[in-house]
Protein backbone atom coordinates (compact mmCIF):
# COMPACT_ATOMS: atom_id res chain seq x y z
CA UNK A 1 0.00 0.00 0.00
CA UNK A 2 2.99 2.29 0.86
CA UNK A 3 4.78 1.67 -1.95
CA UNK A 4 1.53 2.65 -4.44
CA UNK A 5 1.04 5.35 -3.00
CA UNK A 6 4.27 6.59 -3.21
CA UNK A 7 4.29 5.76 -6.77
CA UNK A 8 1.38 7.62 -7.00
CA UNK A 9 2.79 11.03 -5.67
CA UNK A 10 5.89 10.91 -7.40
CA UNK A 11 3.92 10.73 -10.74
CA UNK A 12 1.45 13.81 -9.31
CA UNK A 13 4.53 15.89 -8.88
CA UNK A 14 5.45 15.26 -12.86
CA UNK A 15 2.03 15.98 -13.95
CA UNK A 16 1.99 20.21 -14.27
CA UNK A 17 -0.86 21.60 -14.81
CA UNK A 18 -2.03 25.20 -15.98
CA UNK A 19 -5.36 26.17 -15.97
CA UNK A 20 -6.38 29.07 -18.13
CA UNK A 21 -8.76 31.93 -17.50
CA UNK A 22 -11.45 32.71 -19.54
CA UNK A 23 -12.31 35.98 -20.95
CA UNK A 24 -12.54 38.16 -24.15
CA UNK A 25 -10.45 39.94 -26.76
CA UNK A 26 -10.63 42.59 -29.43
CA UNK A 27 -8.29 44.29 -31.22
CA UNK A 28 -6.51 47.98 -31.64
CA UNK A 29 -4.56 49.42 -34.76
CA UNK A 30 -2.59 52.32 -33.25
CA UNK A 31 0.11 51.25 -30.96
CA UNK A 32 1.85 54.64 -29.68
CA UNK A 33 1.87 56.11 -27.74
CA UNK A 34 1.12 53.12 -24.98
CA UNK A 35 0.65 54.09 -21.24
CA UNK A 36 3.61 51.34 -19.94
CA UNK A 37 6.27 52.39 -22.72
CA UNK A 38 5.36 55.98 -24.35
CA UNK A 39 6.46 56.12 -27.55
CA UNK A 40 8.71 53.55 -27.52
CA UNK A 41 7.80 50.79 -30.36
CA UNK A 42 7.45 47.44 -28.68
CA UNK A 43 6.61 45.48 -31.68
CA UNK A 44 3.30 43.60 -32.89
CA UNK A 45 2.77 40.97 -30.52
CA UNK A 46 1.12 43.24 -27.61
CA UNK A 47 -1.87 43.93 -25.78
CA UNK A 48 -3.88 46.48 -23.91
CA UNK A 49 -5.14 45.39 -20.40
CA UNK A 50 -8.67 45.94 -19.26
CA UNK A 51 -9.05 46.83 -15.47
CA UNK A 52 -9.26 42.86 -15.08
CA UNK A 53 -5.38 42.66 -15.49
CA UNK A 54 -4.15 45.96 -15.63
CA UNK A 55 -3.50 46.48 -11.36
CA UNK A 56 -2.73 49.85 -11.69
CA UNK A 57 0.53 49.56 -14.28
CA UNK A 58 1.96 46.34 -12.46
CA UNK A 59 0.28 44.48 -15.93
CA UNK A 60 3.18 46.54 -18.00
CA UNK A 61 5.65 44.26 -19.65
CA UNK A 62 3.31 41.15 -18.55
CA UNK A 63 3.52 38.37 -20.80
CA UNK A 64 0.39 36.40 -22.08
CA UNK A 65 -0.15 33.34 -24.25
CA UNK A 66 -3.90 33.84 -25.65
CA UNK A 67 -6.08 30.93 -27.45
CA UNK A 68 -9.36 32.24 -29.50
CA UNK A 69 -11.97 29.08 -27.91
CA UNK A 70 -14.99 30.76 -30.36
CA UNK A 71 -16.91 33.54 -31.29
CA UNK A 72 -18.92 35.94 -29.72
CA UNK A 73 -21.13 36.84 -32.29
CA UNK A 74 -23.26 35.22 -35.21
CA UNK A 75 -21.95 36.35 -38.07
CA UNK A 76 -18.57 34.88 -37.82
CA UNK A 77 -19.57 31.61 -35.91
CA UNK A 78 -15.98 30.06 -36.03
CA UNK A 79 -13.69 32.54 -36.24
CA UNK A 80 -10.50 30.72 -34.55
CA UNK A 81 -7.41 29.95 -36.51
CA UNK A 82 -6.32 27.46 -34.07
CA UNK A 83 -3.42 29.12 -33.34
CA UNK A 84 -1.86 30.61 -29.78
CA UNK A 85 -0.23 34.15 -29.27
CA UNK A 86 1.64 35.28 -26.71
CA UNK A 87 1.52 39.45 -26.29
CA UNK A 88 3.34 41.66 -24.07
CA UNK A 89 0.97 43.93 -21.86
CA UNK A 90 2.09 47.46 -23.33
CA UNK A 91 -1.03 49.72 -22.52
CA UNK A 92 -4.20 50.54 -20.66
CA UNK A 93 -7.64 49.74 -22.21
CA UNK A 94 -10.21 51.85 -19.96
CA UNK A 95 -13.31 51.08 -18.72
CA UNK A 96 -14.65 53.76 -21.07
CA UNK A 97 -13.33 52.46 -24.57
CA UNK A 98 -12.85 48.67 -23.62
CA UNK A 99 -14.79 46.06 -24.67
CA UNK A 100 -12.75 42.94 -23.81
CA UNK A 101 -10.86 41.71 -21.07
CA UNK A 102 -7.56 42.34 -23.16
CA UNK A 103 -7.57 44.09 -26.64
CA UNK A 104 -5.01 42.42 -29.08
CA UNK A 105 -2.58 44.08 -31.58
CA UNK A 106 -4.33 43.76 -34.53
CA UNK A 107 -1.79 41.59 -35.70
CA UNK A 108 -1.89 38.86 -32.63
CA UNK A 109 -5.89 38.83 -33.19
CA UNK A 110 -5.43 37.81 -36.73
CA UNK A 111 -2.50 35.48 -35.25
CA UNK A 112 -5.74 33.64 -33.58
CA UNK A 113 -8.60 34.73 -35.17
CA UNK A 114 -10.53 36.02 -38.61
CA UNK A 115 -10.55 39.97 -37.54
CA UNK A 116 -13.56 40.12 -39.13
CA UNK A 117 -15.00 38.47 -36.03
CA UNK A 118 -14.37 41.87 -33.67
CA UNK A 119 -14.82 40.06 -30.54
CA UNK A 120 -13.67 36.83 -29.87
CA UNK A 121 -14.34 33.99 -26.70
CA UNK A 122 -10.17 33.55 -25.44
CA UNK A 123 -8.71 31.40 -22.12
CA UNK A 124 -5.24 33.50 -21.43
CA UNK A 125 -2.74 32.32 -19.03
CA UNK A 126 0.39 34.87 -18.08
Amino acid sequence: MEKSFLILAILLGLVSVTVATAGTATYYTTYTPSACYGYTDEGTMIAAASDTLWNNGAACGNMYTVTCTGGTNAGIPQPCTGNTVTVKIVDYCPPSGCQATIDLSQEAFSAIANTDAGKINIEYNP
